[in-house]
């Protein structure tokens, strides 16, 4: 007997059932509960030929390609989420195996299972979303660029679609339909997706405006970040510190707050030093002939201090000037020398570049001293190596400051203090 004729005698009977036609009813509901699981024993063998068989058949050949990109959809599981798809195309098919002819069964049955195909279609689009992050950042052309917040949107978008159409299926109305009573409440929708929103259109424009790459080096006082962006997201971009911590940033403050990005530091091929030593004032003085002879001797310095001596002299005795007295004229000073050390030193060393910003200047004198700025770039971007550089010039500044008879500035010490006492006891 087919099936559904079984089906169609067992809703003609009358109930009580007498004791004959109760097992002629048994016959038939066997029947049909056969129906039942022949339709699901054939839905469960149908998944396992898609995911066991065919998934697997098609690993293999992509594993034997030269491309990767392929490998990523594979790792993703794309294939394996569509799959899911199988079963509930046999069920839809066998619906109307499952009940009497016209019977309302048939039509709930298909919408679920129509249902179930619209969500696993959705998943798999999911991870193929996925596996186009993974492709954006391994590209190089790519690599910077905020894909992941773009894929966010879309899988918002996709999933608002998939939950629209999933409920459009199971009611038996219409997308538009859904959608048209879904106007009234936009300001509620506005409301709920207000970061989304905001995070997409600043991804947009940093995208645009090129603010920030995955791999640059931002400071960001605000959120206590500085490090490495290692993600650009629609709701946050992720930045790790030095200290390897993580800062979560929200995307939106890139357009609304300032922040200092390193990367121009990087493509220049320098880092710059900005670094004062400051000067006990106290220290300067005009240089006599004994220290001019001395200073003389050294190396970076001996031809630039000789020629300034010789046209010092010459200045002072084309004008008549009384060189007796030291303040009249013009006049080499220890602070104006050891400028000049400085500037030659610099410009000797092998990791100060000489092609970009080379200053040494002389700032304004405070109750600090008198600071002398270094203000140049090293062609060494590491910080390791950089920090070493700085701690090398400045150790050799300072022990050189007494062969200029100049002394550095600083606060009065416990050790100072006790001097004094010594001597005052002394006394």
């Amino acid at each position: 007997m087919e099936p559904r004729a079984a089906i169609a005698l067992i809703a003609q009977f009358e109930w009580p059932i007498e004791w004959p036609d109760r097992s002629e009813l048994l016959r038939y509901a066997g029947v049909w509960v056969g129906v039942w699981l022949g339709v699901l024993v054939a839905a469960w063998l149908a998944d396992f030929i898609a995911v066991r068989v065919i998934v697997r058949f098609v690993r293999a050949i992509v594993s034997k390609t030269s491309t990767t990109i392929d490998d990523i959809f594979v790792e993703h599981k794309v294939l394996q989420r569509l799959t899911r798809v199988v079963p509930a195309l046999v069920v839809h098919s066998a619906a109307p195996l499952l009940f009497p002819e016209g019977n309302a069964g048939v039509e709930v049955v298909q919408r679920l299972a129509n249902a179930w195909m619209i969500i696993a279609v959705a998943r798999s689009a999911d991870v193929f979303l996925d596996a186009l992050v993974t492709i954006g950042q391994r590209s190089q052309g790519t690599r910077d660029k905020p894909i992941r917040s773009y894929v966010q949107v879309a899988k918002i978008l996709l999933w608002m679609a998939t939950g629209i159409l999933t409920v459009a299926v199971l009611m038996d109305k219409s997308p538009w339909a859904l959608l048209t009573g879904l106007g009234a409440m936009t300001a509620i929708i506005l409301l709920v997706f207000k970061d989304s929103i905001l995070g997409f259109v600043a991804s947009i424009q940093i995208a645009t405006n090129d603010l920030v790459r995955v791999g640059d080096w931002i400071s960001m006082e605000r959120y206590g970040a500085d490090g490495d962006v290692i993600d650009i997201g629609l709701y946050s971009v992720k930045v790790q510190n030095w200290d390897k911590t993580v800062s979560a940033i929200p995307t939106k403050a890139f357009t609304s707050d300032s922040f200092k990005n390193w990367r121009g530091m990087t493509e220049s091929g320098g880092r710059r030093i900005k670094r004062a030593l400051s000067i006990d004032m106290g220290s300067v003085r005009f240089l006599d002939e004994e220290d001019i002879a001395r200073l003389s001797k050294l190396d970076v310095l001996s031809e630039s201090i000789s020629g300034r001596a010789a046209e010092v002299a010459t200045w002072n005795e084309q004008r008549g000037i009384d060189t007796t007295e030291l303040a009249n004229g013009r006049r080499l000073t220890n602070l104006g020398s050891f400028r000049a050390y400085l500037d030659a030193y610099l410009s000797a060393h092998p990791d100060i570049s000489d092609e970009m910003t080379f200053l040494v200047r002389q700032l304004a004198p405070g109750p600090e001293g008198l600071p002398i700025e270094i203000y140049v770039f090293s062609t060494e971007q590491r910080w390791v190596q950089y920090e070493g550089i700085i701690g090398d010039i400045f150790d050799h500044l300072i022990a050189s400051l007494p062969t200029f008879g100049l002394r550095p500035f600083q606060r009065p010490t416990g050790a100072d203090l006790s001097a004094l006492a010594a001597a005052t006891d002394s006394r």
